[in-house]
């Protein structure tokens, strides 16, 4: 049974995170350089069956595209072209770091954990691809 991946992009770090074989639940994954982004995607695919990738969609409360929007047109251009069998879908990601942000306050987690930017890059894919499953299963 295949997963989905899920993605919080930016132009340092990339948080990643993953489904269980069900798509019930997200799980954190890692968070990756950008530079390398698509040499560690390759390596992921190999060993995980991912049919599907949900790439947060950074949009202003008002409703317009975030400034990072033209970088991620461009990732999934390349994206498609080398991984053209794994389906991409985008979802709405206001807040998620503020969310992530705050879980991990109330983890109990250590101040130096804590303010760890890749770990909440992860946290965050992990709640945009959850908030994805949660969606898409309320609307079937």
């Amino acid at each position: 049974m295949s997963k989905y991946l899920g993605v919080d992009f930016g132009l340092k770090r990339i948080g990643l995170s993953i489904t269980d074989q069900e798509k019930i639940f997200a799980f954190p994954l890692t968070t990756i350089e950008f530079n390398g982004a698509f040499d560690f995607l390759k390596n992921l695919f190999l060993k995980e069956e991912v049919s599907k990738v949900v790439i947060g969609y950074p949009k202003r409360l008002s409703g317009v595209d975030s400034d990072i929007e033209s970088s991620i047109k461009i990732f999934i251009k390349k994206f498609k072209k080398q991984f053209p069998a794994i389906e991409i879908e985008r979802f709405d990601e206001r807040f998620t770091s503020k969310l992530a942000s705050k879980a991990i306050v109330s983890s109990g987690l250590g101040k130096k954990k804590r303010s760890d930017k890749s770990l909440i890059d992860k946290v965050s894919a992990a709640i945009i691809l959850q908030d994805y499953l949660t969606y898409n299963k309320s609307n079937l």
